[in-house]
C-alpha cells in the first residue's frame, strides 16, 4: 500500500513566487504565462490535512453527508442553496466558491452508489474553508466561480442503489427529463452557462487498463457531442483538462489510468453538457488493491480536481499535450475478479480434471462472497488477480458442492472456496486457499 507522500510546501510557495498572473476578461482563460500545474502530492497532502473524519465509508446517506460538511458550509467562504429536491422530497444543495469569471460545475453521485467523489468534495470543501491563505485556493476564489453539486441522487444513495427512487438511471435521463433529479441539473446548467463541467463517477472494480493492463484506479473521458465523435473546440478543452489530470496522477497510480469509452449515447449528460457546450470531463473512479472504502481513492480525487481546477485557473490547462489523454490504454471490462490457472481439479471420488477457474465476488472491492464464474481452459482469461496453480490439485470446499443422489457437482454461480492442495488426495498438504473472505490480491496488480 503506498503511503500519502509529504509534499514540501516550501519548494511550492516558491515556485508559485515566480510565475506570473494571467488575468483576462473572457470566460475560459486564455493561455499566456501561467502557473505550473498542482503537483499531486500537494493534492495529496491537502487530502490528508483537511480530511473530513465524519465520512469514512464509501456507503453514507444524504443527512450524514450534509452533517459532516456543515462546518465548512457555515464557515463564510461558501455559499449554499437548494437547487432541486429528489422524489421523494430531499433537498438537492450546490455549493458555490469563488467570483470569479471562469464557471465550473461538477456534479457527483448522480448514481446514489458511487460515493467516491462525494466523500473527495468534502475534503475539498473543508480545503476551500479554512486554507484562506493558500496561493491554489486563492487563485481558484479570484478567477473562478466553482458550482459544486454533491450527490444528485440523494434517494439512490440511502439504499446505496445506481437508480432513483423510481429506479431510473438519472444519467440516461438527460434527453427526457423525465426525473426532478435529472430537472434539477439540466436547469443549473442552464442558468449557470459553465465553462467546464465535471461528471463524477465509480466504476466497476472489473476494468483492466488495457487487454490485459492493471486493475483501473481511474478512467477519464472527454465525451463526444455527436455520434462522429468528432473535436470542436469544447470537446478539445475538456481533452487537455483531461490530460493534466493523467498526467497529475500518472506518477502515482503508473498503470492505472484508463481511458473511458466515448461511444456517443444521446440520453447521457457527460454527452450533452459537451453538446451543450460545456467543456466537460467525466472522471470514473475504479479500484485499488487493499482500498475497500476507496479512501486512497478518495484522495486521488481531491489531488485530481485540485490540479484540474487550479489549471484552468491559471490556464495552464491550454499547454498540456492531449496525448497524455489519447495515448492512455482502453478501459476493458468483463474481468474476474480471481483466475485460478494450471491446476487439477479434484472432486470427492473422481479422477482429477485439468481445469482452470474463474472467481468473482459479490464485493469486489470487500473481496467478500466468491462464486465460481467459469471452470475449463481459460487461459485467454482476464482478471484483476491470477494465482499460478501449476503442479496443484484444487479442491473445492464441501459449501462449493452440490451433492445430490449419490453425484457430486461444481456448478457454476457457486459459493467459491477453492483449497490448493499438493497432490490429489484431500488430505495432502495445504498451500492455500482462494475465495475466503477478504483475501488479499497478489502483489503484481
Amino acid at each position: 500500500m503506498n503511503r500519502i507522500r509529504p509534499f514540501p510546501v516550501a519548494a511550492w510557495l516558491a515556485a508559485i513566487s515566480l510565475t506570473v498572473a494571467c488575468a483576462s476578461a473572457v470566460r475560459t482563460p486564455a493561455p499566456g504565462p501561467v502557473s505550473p500545474i498542482v503537483p499531486v502530492a500537494f493534492g495529496l497532502r491537502v487530502a490528508e490535512q483537511y480530511r473530513v473524519a465524519a465520512i469514512t465509508t464509501r456507503r453514507f446517506t444524504h443527512e450524514t453527508f450534509w452533517r459532516a460538511v456543515e462546518p465548512s458550509i457555515s464557515s463564510g467562504a461558501l455559499r449554499s442553496e437548494e437547487v432541486g429536491r429528489s422524489l421523494q422530497g430531499r433537498p438537492i444543495r450546490s455549493v458555490t466558491f469563488g467570483t470569479g469569471g471562469t464557471t465550473v460545475l461538477l456534479w457527483s453521485q448522480m448514481h446514489g452508489d458511487e460515493a467516491t467523489a462525494t466523500m473527495a468534495l468534502a475534503d475539498v470543501f473543508r480545503f476551500l474553508a479554512e486554507a484562506s491563505t493558500d496561493p491554489v485556493r486563492e487563485r481558484m476564489r479570484a478567477r473562478l466561480t466553482i458550482v459544486f453539486v454533491p450527490m444528485l441522487n440523494p434517494d439512490g444513495a440511502e439504499l446505496f442503489q445506481r437508480e432513483s427512487a423510481t429506479g431510473i438511471d438519472i444519467n440516461r435521463d438527460a434527453r427526457q427529463l423525465a426525473t426532478p433529479e435529472a430537472r434539477t441539473l439540466k436547469s443549473l446548467r442552464d442558468r449557470i452557462r459553465p465553462d467546464f463541467g465535471f461528471n463524477l463517477h465509480d466504476q466497476s472494480a472489473r476494468v483492466l487498463a488495457g487487454p490485459r493492463g492493471r486493475q483501473v484506479a481511474i478512467a477519464l473521458l472527454a465525451p463526444p457531442f455527436g455520434v462522429d465523435r468528432g473535436y470542436d473546440d469544447v470537446r478539445s478543452r475538456a481533452r487537455l483538462v483531461a490530460s493534466v489530470i493523467a498526467r497529475t496522477l500518472g506518477g502515482e497510480i503508473p498503470g492505472r489510468i484508463a481511458r473511458y469509452d466515448d461511444t456517443f449515447n444521446p440520453r447521457a449528460f457527460g454527452d450533452l453538457m459537451q453538446q451543450w457546450g460545456t467543456s466537460t470531463v467525466l472522471i470514473e473512479s475504479g479500484a485499488l488493491p487493499d482500498d475497500p472504502e476507496k479512501q486512497r481513492l478518495r484522495a486521488l480525487n481531491v489531488a485530481a480536481l485540485l490540479a484540474a481546477l487550479d489549471a484552468i485557473a491559471s490556464g495552464s490547462y491550454a499547454g498540456a499535450d492531449p496525448n497524455a489523454y489519447e495515448s492512455l490504454p482502453g478501459n476493458r471490462g468483463g474481468a474476474s475478479d480471481v483466475l485460478v490457472l494450471g491446476g487439477q481439479l479434484v472432486l470427492p471420488g473422481m479422477p482429477a480434471t485439468r481445469a482452470d477457474i474463474a472467481l468473482v465476488y459479490d464485493d469486489a472491492l470487500a473481496r467478500t462472497g466468491a462464486k465460481v464464474r467459469d471452470v475449463g481452459d481459460l487461459r485467454e482469461a482476464v482478471a484483476i488477480d491470477t494465482v499460478d496453480a501449476a503442479g496443484l490439485f484444487l479442491h473445492p470446499q464441501q459449501a462449493s458442492l452440490t451433492v445430490e443422489n449419490g453425484g457430486v457437482w461444481l456448478r457454476i454461480g457457486a459459493a467459491a472456496a477453492i483449497d490448493l492442495r499438493r497432490g490429489a488426495d484431500a488430505a495432502s498438504e495445504l498451500v492455500r486457499t482462494v475465495g475466503t473472505p477478504g483475501e488479499s490480491p497478489t502483489p503484481n496488480r
